[in-house]
């Protein structure tokens, strides 16, 4: 009983840890999992390719609670390997949780889709998004349970949601090129400063309202610039980048800063924002965004 799956990276429209409102897009950077089922084995035993040493509690959860609800309580292994780094802002955790859910449903020799009313459908990847986001939350991996992440890396696209309520407010299909700068240190969501992301909760609902109205650029950008200030994150590459792109922010609770431009705008230049951002230590990634999400290999 083998499956397969991968799961996209995201960056960040609003930060939900100020209101439990949140927002954040698919990236075209993958996660992978490989799920083997062993009804005779007792518990999951997990494996992170990138680190030996990095805590699997997270995969782990996702496929037991996955068996005790989809299967018969199967044990067996889990491995995951990924190009979204880890704890830098791009929603790794969510992209292994969802990749590890969804591989554990091929395993199971479950159909995946998105219509409910499909009698063909056993699970749909929002409810496989739901599950992933109650085995983060067991895992203490998240503040707020990052349902924005998660359905941004299930169902690709700009997704707008209520962290609180697990309810997808908005979806829509978007078109940019994405230039990356992923600092040397991490930084991990579990460890954020959730008084002082609260006091920028007024920015914050601003952001959500741009974001509602389709209005992803101009939120993104405000983001970036309220939680880098309430995180304590150097704002100069936001500004740096601002004049060459369609929208800049932190991405997460960083270190990565994520820059957008749409491809047929000639006001942007993502060159010139890789020139700028040359300098700084860390990684330079390009990317863009992706509309299809997640899916079972």
């Amino acid at each position: 009983m083998e499956g397969q799956a991968a799961a996209l990276g995201a960056g960040t429209v609003l930060n939900a840890l100020a209101t439990g409102t949140g927002a954040a897009f698919g990236l075209d950077v993958e996660t992978r999992a490989t799920v083997e089922l062993d009804p005779a084995a007792d518990g999951v035993e997990g494996e992170i390719a990138e680190d030996a040493a990095a805590d699997t509690d997270l995969i782990e959860r996702c496929v037991a609670l996955a068996t005790d609800r989809w299967g018969d309580g199967e044990g067996g292994r889990v491995r995951t390997d990924s190009d979204v780094p880890l704890a830098a802002g791009l929603k790794s955790s969510s992209a292994a949780a969802n990749a590890a859910v969804l591989a554990t449903c091929d395993a199971l020799g479950l159909a995946v889709g998105d219509d409910p009313d499909d009698p063909a459908v056993d699970v749909t990847r929002l409810a496989a998004c739901r599950l992933g986001v109650r085995a983060a939350r067991e895992a203490g991996v998240t503040v707020t349970g990052a349902f924005d992440d998660a359905t941004a890396s299930m169902l690709g696209g700009v997704t707008v949601t209520d962290n609180g309520a697990d309810e997808l407010r908005r979806r829509e299909a978007v078109d940019w090129d994405a230039l990356v700068w992923t600092p040397p240190e991490r930084a991990y969501s579990a460890d954020a400063d959730v008084a002082r992301c609260e006091a920028v909760a007024p920015m914050a609902d601003l952001v959500a309202d741009l974001a509602l109205d389709g209005r992803y650029g101009e939120a993104m950008t405000v983001n970036g610039l309220a939680f880098s200030a309430a995180l304590g994150f150097d704002a100069d590459p936001a500004v740096e980048a601002m004049p060459h792109a369609t929208a800049v922010s932190l991405s997460g609770t960083g270190p990565s800063v994520v820059a957008v431009a749409a491809p047929d705008d000639p006001e942007t230049d993502l060159d010139a924002v890789a020139d700028a951002w040359g300098d700084r230590p860390g990684t330079l990634r390009r990317s863009a965004t992706r509309n299809d999400g997640a899916a079972v290999e």
